[in-house]
């Protein structure tokens, strides 16, 4: 099969294509099904907003030709984001054989790692930049110049090193200088359709009705000191150091939904207006197919599952997919495609390229952070509270 796929992919960005795009269609229901609430994402709102709805993004977009109200469950940036980890777990599993960056920094409070897949900027990421490879500032170290290399004319040096910047796009904008722009090639969006906004009020009972106050909440975990109801001392809230009744108050209810659905897209003209500098034609192509292989294969890591789960109060099962090749006009030829399928399909098409010239590392490169990041990190970590979803 995934020979057959790696053909298809090649053929679908030569020359003379006939396809606009690879496109993946699901549709989600909570899980518990369709009644149940879920939880989009929040965002800030003015302090003085009451309206707990605004909270969510709420608009209106064209569904099968209609108008409909959608709230967004996840947005462009989380949806890439989501697939570099799959990405990442699939190379920690030595399922992909990827290029990588890596920083290990032990603490503390733990081990902190960072990978090329968790940097928010890709390549151009400021943990790179503020960070030295065997001593070396990265940016004058044999691979961060070959990196600062890269040009809109020549995007040799980040398909070699770091080919997530060419698929899920990357700005060096914290240098100084004019720096090629990378657009976003892979596209994918959740949104739900007819959202009934839910009501919730949270708050905390405490097991034995605690009252009072306490004299510093700075002292919370190091000797605090009591002060019963009624004593004429001032104090703070025993709820400012976890004790205590918190009473209701309203926070973001969640929703319901019809349905949510769920639209994926790799550009091929995108992909198509991607140079490889001199390199023979046959082999920039070949280097486009790789690419597009490998944002079907994270894809299909993240999402070819008959559940995914987003973040809290937000755990949907997949009712129905399909993956294909757009034709001009919407028109989907239909691409039976697992995981496993694509993942042999770009090695496949990575050998390929090498052999053709254009050729992508596989190795990890360690990178040491500058002091004042160390520093940063650090401090960081020890005031942080760690985040389950």
């Amino acid at each position: 099969m995934s020979t057959d796929l790696a053909a298809r992919l090649l053929q679908a960005v030569g020359p003379d294509r006939a396809h606009t795009a690879l496109v993946v269609k699901a549709l989600y229901q909570p899980v518990g099904g369709a009644g149940n609430g879920l939880m989009p994402p929040t965002f800030p709102v003015d302090k003085n907003e009451r309206d707990l709805t605004k909270k969510y993004l709420v608009g209106e977009r064209l569904v099968d030709g209609e108008r409909q109200v959608t709230v967004t469950v996840d947005q462009e940036q989380s949806q890439a984001n989501r697939v570099e980890e799959a990405l990442r777990d699939a190379r920690d599993g030595g399922r992909i054989e990827l290029p990588a960056f890596e920083m290990r920094l032990a603490t503390a409070h733990g081990e902190v790692r960072i990978t090329s897949f968790d940097a928010p900027h890709r390549y151009a990421d400021a943990y790179w930049r503020d960070s030295t490879i065997g001593g070396v500032a990265f940016d004058k170290s044999e691979v961060g110049r070959r990196l600062r290399s890269v040009s809109a004319a020549d995007a040799r040096p980040l398909f070699e090193r770091e080919p997530a910047s060419l698929i899920y796009g990357a700005w060096d904008s914290h240098r100084k200088g004019r720096w090629p722009k990378f657009a976003r090639l892979y596209t994918a969006i959740m949104y739900g359709l007819d959202p009934v906004f839910g009501v919730r009020r949270g708050g905390r009972l405490d097991p034995v009705n605690l009252t009072g106050a306490i004299d510093d909440k700075n002292k919370a975990e190091n000797g605090w000191g009591y002060i019963a109801e009624g004593t004429k001392k001032a104090g703070q809230k025993l709820s400012e150091i976890g004790h205590g009744n918190i009473a209701p108050n309203p926070v973001p209810g969640g929703v319901s939904v019809r349905e949510v659905r769920r639209v994926a897209s790799v550009s091929l003209a995108g992909l198509e207006r991607l140079r490889f500098g001199d390199a023979p034609a046959e082999a920039a192509t070949s280097a486009r197919a790789t690419l597009l292989a490998l944002a079907l294969a994270g894809d299909r890591l993240a999402f070819a599952r008959p559940s995914v789960w987003l973040r809290s109060g937000c755990d949907l099962a997949q009712a129905s997919e399909e993956v294909g090749l757009e034709l001009p006009g919407g028109e989907l030829e239909p691409l039976e495609v697992s995981a496993a399928d694509a993942l042999g399909a770009f090695h496949e098409l990575r050998v390929r390229t090498a052999k053709l010239g254009i050729e992508m590392a596989s190795d990890v490169i360690s990178v040491a952070p500058v002091k004042s990041l160390r520093d940063a990190i650090e401090s960081t970590v020890a005031n942080a509270s760690t985040d389950g979803e």
